[in-house]
């Protein structure tokens, strides 16, 4: 007799709960944070233009623009692509709401484009066909740590002279086409959330190019006033302007200190979670009633997200059952994403609702996000594999 499931009263795989992400933090992190508490400078000062000019030389660009969150990185890069009330913003169904939301805070419209069935990421076919007049903007999101096909985004918004933004959140360290991630748009927004690929606590980075921008965006980020108090006292002077309106989106140099020091170690931290992937890959390629998404051989996934398609057709009950049952085994799966254009706010205020993205609608009701993190042992991943194939036996048709 199989041994029965946690969820039904037996012994779980697992003692105690393996979250789906976690942050790293070391000693040499907690030295760099306390090196700017005993300083002259918690915010506005050095460490903040050190952290985005290393930022800038490890994705390969010109600018990169430290703020508060990765959702700031959002509202600010829609800021520097100048998008404004009135336009319209093509973004991935497929994503976390505040890839739309930071349309919505400039009164632009933000319009759905449906999924890649094989990879979750933004179809471009889907996107062609949404373009109009009032376009501005394309807006990527690196699901899971694996690039979009920006070659094929590319040639749609130079076609149309639209604005390529870029949500990498999930894939700093990964390439396209053996360049880094972060350079592939016009603009790219990153966040430093725990369970994102570097943690600052709360953080966000944009990088482009354009010196001009990233001259808008800190701005933007400084209450749309021209100067900050450092650069201020660097010139003896008191005086400051108001140019345009704009929030108080500052990371502080405590934060920065901590990324300049996470930063270093995002290339090993990438090839452990690719090393996690690949052990996940081998033991479900022969595993009856889940799939993985497909990767592209054009790609470094940074596997942010390990995410699997339920094979529905050969189990016994839902997602949501599989879920509750993992869970019980100490399992912290989790599910990304509710499709944006199925949350009530977004049905309310721009008439969304199913059927609009059909791919994307089909596939979040069969995917769970497993353990990934960097410090995850072999063990783990062991445990991790186990439950699956002790729950997924279970409810096999």
């Amino acid at each position: 007799m199989p041994a029965p499931l946690a969820i039904d009263g037996g012994p779980p795989v697992r003692p105690s709960l393996l979250s789906y992400a976690r942050q790293s933090v070391s000693d040499d992190d907690i030295a760099a944070v306390n090196s700017v508490l005993r300083s002259d400078w918690l915010t506005t000062g050095p460490k903040v233009e050190e952290f985005e000019k290393a930022f800038a030389a490890f994705t390969g660009t010109k600018e990169a623009v430290a703020v508060s969150n990765g959702t700031a990185a959002l509202h600010a890069a829609f800021y520097g692509a100048f998008i404004t009330a009135g336009d319209e913003v093509i973004v991935p169904a497929m994503t976390f709401a505040a890839s739309a939301n930071a349309a919505v805070y400039l009164r632009a419209t933000p319009v759905f484009a449906d999924s890649d069935p094989k990879t979750l990421l933004i179809d471009p076919k889907s996107v062609e066909v949404l373009i109009t007049k009032k376009t501005k903007a394309v807006v990527t999101v690196d699901y899971a740590g694996q690039s979009c096909d920006y070659d094929a985004l590319r040639a749609i918004t130079d076609n149309k002279k639209l604005t390529l933004i870029a949500d990498a959140c999930h894939a700093l360290g990964g390439m396209y086409h053996d360049r880094p991630i972060g350079s592939l748009a016009d603009l790219s927004s990153f966040s430093f959330h725990p369970v994102k690929p570097i943690a600052t606590g709360e953080g966000g980075m944009i990088t482009t190019n354009d010196p001009e921008q990233a001259a808008a965006m800190r701005i933007f980020r400084n209450h749309g006033i021209t100067t900050d108090h450092r650069q201020r006292q660097e010139q003896g002077t008191w005086f400051y302007e108001m140019t345009d309106i704009g929030y108080n989106y500052r990371l502080s140099d405590i934060h920065c200190a901590l990324g300049l020091n996470q930063l270093k170690r995002v290339p090993a931290w990438t090839k452990r979670r690719q090393e996690l992937a690949k052990k996940y890959d081998e033991a479900f390629s022969s595993m009856k009633g889940l799939k993985p998404l497909v990767v592209r051989g054009d790609v470094s996934h940074t596997y942010h997200l390990y995410v699997i398609q339920l094979d529905l057709d050969h189990l016994s009950v839902d997602r949501n059952k599989i879920f509750q049952a993992l869970r019980a085994e100490n399992i912290g799966v989790n599910v990304h994403y509710i499709p944006v254009h199925l949350h009530p706010y977004y049905r309310k205020t721009f008439n969304t609702g199913p059927g609009l993205c059909p791919v994307a609608e089909e596939v979040y009701e069969r995917i769970l996000s497993l353990p990934m993190f960097a410090t995850m042992t072999d063990n783990d991943a062991d445990d991790v594999i186990n439950a699956l194939e002790k729950v997924l036996t279970h409810y096999s048709r």
